[in-house]
């Protein structure tokens, strides 16, 4: 899966690959590390899960070279550790991964994806089509909300 990202002249060319949990885990696990444990502060016993090991992964790389952000989704359905490393925030990479995932729900024969949200980031999935459900709850010391996506009759979110 590749995909162009046009809105930041300082991003060229962005290639979006499946990633397994063995084969890349360190290029997973770095960007997670750098933007949940270091940046946001969240618990590294709380960050790593055995369910890792079943997700579909995505990873986005910069000329096929640099990791620049990973997200997953597991066979439920539930999208989950998408992050974006700072420099590459706000250039279409956040958008182009969820995009990624949705594609692999609906491969797997999933109707509908969710995600708990960072209350911060509910804007960025509503943009993708999202709905909010119920009232906003801590999780990890950090306010988030859950949220769903219905795929039959979707192209993909942002569609």
């Amino acid at each position: 899966m590749d995909a162009s990202v046009n809105s930041d002249a300082s991003v060229q060319h962005l290639s979006l690959r499946r990633a397994g949990w063995e084969s890349d885990r360190a290029a997973i696990e770095s960007v997670r590390r750098r933007v949940f444990i270091e940046e946001q502060g969240i618990p590294e016993r709380e960050e790593w899960d055995a369910t890792d090991l079943t997700c579909r992964h995505v990873l986005a790389l910069m000329g096929n070279r640099d990791v620049v952000g990973t997200g997953r989704v597991d066979a439920t359905g539930n999208i989950g550790r998408v992050a974006v490393i700072p420099p590459f925030r706000g250039t279409g990479i956040g958008t182009a991964i969820m995009r990624c995932l949705v594609h692999l729900a609906r491969d797997a024969g999933l109707d509908e994806v969710h995600l708990n949200a960072q209350a911060s980031a509910v804007g960025f999935y509503e943009r993708l089509g999202f709905q909010p459900e119920g009232p906003e709850f801590d999780e990890v010391g950090i306010p988030h909300r859950r949220m769903r996506l219905q795929l039959d009759g979707l192209n993909g979110p942002g569609d």
